[in-house]
């Protein structure tokens, strides 16, 4: 099995980075933020509220 399921796409800012990353099995990307109190992740929407998809 590979460990390359999930790869960095996108990434801007140094000390708390705003990244997207994509499910390589789903093509499902991600945001990931990260702050001096905390981190979070959620899935990226389209304009209908659907998860978007790389469909590479």
């Amino acid at each position: 099995m590979s460990n390359n399921r999930f790869k960095e796409v996108y990434r801007e800012g140094r000390v708390f980075p705003t990244v997207i990353i994509e499910d390589t099995v789903t093509g499902i990307q991600y945001l990931w933020m990260t702050g001096s109190t905390g981190a979070g992740l959620t899935p990226l929407l389209d304009s209908e509220g659907k998860p978007v998809v790389n469909k590479k």
